[in-house]
């Protein structure tokens, strides 16, 4: 009998476990009155708006850049990319700190949203394919929609909003400081 209860145990442990891994923790944020959704293993931090260096001619969706520690960092307004208004700096505005592969190597990117709601699990079983129609951004940004409470969330394919192309301009956005620090010392 204690044989059966330890094993009914191992299998119950294993079902949790199982459970979890179909479950995913995302960041849910707002952005233009929607809310969108990314990846918490993508995330490195959240901070406050601010002391923002604009770089000259670069596309009106990277905002500047932000010295994080030492480390230069572009920031991305996500409004602007999606082709809508760029973000209006209020005092709830955030930047999400997330790690992007380019190439090989990873990139911290920072990303403007209005504010930032909480961390919420959705079940892989309450996530849809992305929809083929109907939403103000391109179809391949979108992982999926995810339910929560009997709404939709837009979760964000944060390599696809952050691309290779528009990474190559970022890299060179993060490179033009240094090399100016470089070429006045």
């Amino acid at each position: 009998m204690k044989a059966i209860t330890q094993t009914a145990q191992t299998l119950s442990a294993t079902a949790d476990s199982q459970a979890l891994e179909e479950q995913q923790q995302y960041l849910t944020f707002m952005l233009s009155g929607e809310t969108y959704a990314i990846g918490i293993l993508r995330i490195k931090e959240i901070i406050q708006y601010g002391q923002l260096t604009e770089v000259p001619r670069m596309p009106d969706f990277i905002r500047g850049v932000i010295n994080l520690r030492g480390a230069v960092v572009p920031v991305i307004d996500l409004s602007a990319r999606f082709g809508k208004q760029p973000t209006a700096i209020g005092r709830r505005n955030c930047i999400i700190i997330i790690e992007v592969m380019m190439g090989e190597e990873t990139q911290n990117i920072g990303v403007m949203v209005d504010a930032v709601n909480a961390v919420l699990e959705i079940p892989a079983d309450e996530i849809e394919p992305a929809p083929t129609f109907g939403t103000n951004i391109r179809a391949d940004f979108i992982a999926g929609m995810g339910k929560i409470n009997g709404k939709f969330v837009i979760i964000l394919n944060i390599q696809h909003v952050l691309s290779m192309d528009d990474m190559a301009a970022l890299a060179t956005a993060g490179s033009a400081p240094s090399a100016e620090l470089v070429q006045v010392g």
